[in-house]
């Protein structure tokens, strides 16, 4: 690919702006927003100039709802041989193509999984996608090679190309990624009139499960009404599961032995479901969570330590597969846990305590003292 034009310069479009600028691809800028589209070409996502000949590929990254109008003005126009968007939902923007009139087989659909709950093209990142799954939605009518461009456009990201039918993939994503985002939103609105002595002992926990709930409300307003059928029906089965658990709570706040016996039974299940389910959940593509080990690690809270503990653990020759960070601000140290593979663990915990870092077991009780005083 040599050249692209990405229209929509908000955190996904500058990402992927960003990813093949940096990959010697010739990016051309539009947003209606202009003050977005100059602050990503400053950040060396592309140009704003107009291409003087179809690009090979133009990426729509506008809502759902827009996608087919600006495909069929940008094909009118002559942008590029081939389109392929990065809308969270597929089915909308298929049925919207026929509306209004544009060509499906210089088309396909694409999705790529990776966000960020901050706004604007200052979020983008050239490395948001890699190692990330990058659905391709096809119709019947699209061209192999738009295709080709498409899985060339997840590749030159740093994605993993995956092909899925557009329903198949909306009923998927409702499932692991709008339905949450919902459930974030409901359960920090709780927090909105909470009293500030809930607000100063609330933990890592709460802020890990609500962090979603920071995204941009007039987008997710979208995303849901473009999905909002297949989202109802993850949070139908939600429901049942939530009423399980309120009656099961109800249950064992009353003196009947026999009925707390059942509710104590109905709650280890739910939260048996939810380790089976947490644990299928892969932290790193190919790598499940079953298959890697927590090092805990206590690091102070100071500039460059954490580049010191990756460097250290670099120079080990250990892979670190993913981060977990549980830091609050007003205490001198934070526990990082480095998830890392099963084997491995031993040896890493021993040469980290070697070179002087809290590890394991010494740093999980150091850190629940200081959590407890602090």
């Amino acid at each position: 690919m040599r050249s692209a034009a990405v229209i929509g310069t908000g955190a996904i479009g500058t990402s992927v702006a960003l990813a093949l600028a940096r990959h010697g691809v010739t990016v051309y800028l539009d947003d209606v927003n202009r003050t977005a589209a100059r602050t990503a070409e400053a950040m060396g996502a592309g140009s704003l100039a107009a291409p003087d000949a179809p690009v090979d590929l133009a990426v729509l990254a506008v809502p759902p709802a827009h996608i087919g109008t600006v495909l069929a003005r940008s094909q009118r126009a002559g942008l590029a041989r081939a389109y392929t968007d990065v809308a969270s939902v597929k089915a909308q923007p298929h049925d919207e193509i026929d509306r209004a009139g544009a060509d499906p087989a210089s088309y396909i659909g694409g999705h790529p999984m990776a966000g960020t709950e901050r706004s604007g093209p200052l979020a983008g990142r050239a490395d948001l996608f890699e190692g990330r799954p990058w659905v391709l939605t096809p119709s019947p009518c699209t061209g192999q090679e738009t295709l080709n461009r498409a899985l060339e456009l997840a590749s030159l990201c740093g994605g993993t190309p995956v092909v899925m039918d557009a329903a198949a993939h909306d009923r998927a994503v409702a499932l692991v990624s709008h339905a949450p985002h919902l459930v974030s939103s409901l359960l920090a609105a709780r927090l909105a009139g909470a009293g500030e002595e809930s607000i100063r002992i609330s933990g890592q926990g709460l802020r890990d499960v609500t962090r979603i709930a920071a995204g941009d409300p007039g987008l997710w307003n979208e995303i849901l009404d473009a999905n909002a059928t297949a989202v109802a029906d993850v949070l139908d089965a939600y429901a049942a599961d939530l009423g399980r658990a309120i009656g099961a709570l109800r249950a064992l706040g009353g003196a009947d032995a026999v009925r707390r016996k059942a509710a104590a039974s109905t709650l280890d299940g739910l939260l048996r479901n939810g380790n089976e389910g947490r644990a299928r959940v892969a932290h790193k593509s190919g790598t499940p969570l079953t298959d890697l080990t927590a090092v805990p690690v206590l690091v102070p809270d100071q500039p460059g330590a954490l580049a010191r503990l990756f460097t250290a653990v670099g120079e080990i020759g250990v892979n670190i597969e993913d981060v977990r960070i549980e830091h609050s601000m007003d205490r001198p140290r934070g526990l990082v846990e480095l998830l890392v593979q099963q084997g491995s663990a031993p040896a890493l915990s021993r040469l980290l305590d070697a070179g002087g870092w809290t590890v394991a077991e010494n740093a999980m009780a150091e850190h629940a003292v200081m959590a407890a005083v602090g």
